[in-house]
C-alpha cells in the first residue's frame, strides 16, 4: 500500500473542477494507493512522472519505491496539462 500525497497546487487544481469531475478525479487519485501504476497510467518521457487519464482531465504524479509514496503534483484539463 502507497501513500498518497497531494501537493497544495493541486488541490487548488481539483478545488477549480466542476463538483462532479472533482469528485472522479478524487477517486481515481484514492486508487493510486492500490496500484500506482494502473494499466490505463504512462510514464512521462523526458521526466520521471505519470500522468493518468480521468476523461479530459490528467493527474501528473510521481512514483517512490523506496518510501512507497505517490505525489499528486497537477491536476490539468488534457489542453494545458503538458505545457
Amino acid at each position: 500500500m502507497y501513500r498518497v500525497q497531494v501537493l497544495r497546487q493541486a488541490v487548488k487544481d481539483i478545488a477549480a473542477l466542476p463538483k462532479e469531475h472533482a469528485r472522479l478525479v478524487s477517486q481515481h487519485i484514492d486508487g493510486l494507493a492500490e496500484n500506482p501504476r494502473p494499466p490505463d497510467a504512462k510514464k512521462l518521457r523526458g521526466v520521471d512522472a505519470y500522468r493518468l487519464r480521468v476523461g479530459a482531465w490528467r493527474i501528473l504524479y510521481d512514483v517512490d519505491d523506496a518510501s512507497r509514496t505517490v505525489t499528486v503534483y497537477r491536476v490539468k484539463h488534457r489542453r494545458e496539462a503538458y505545457r
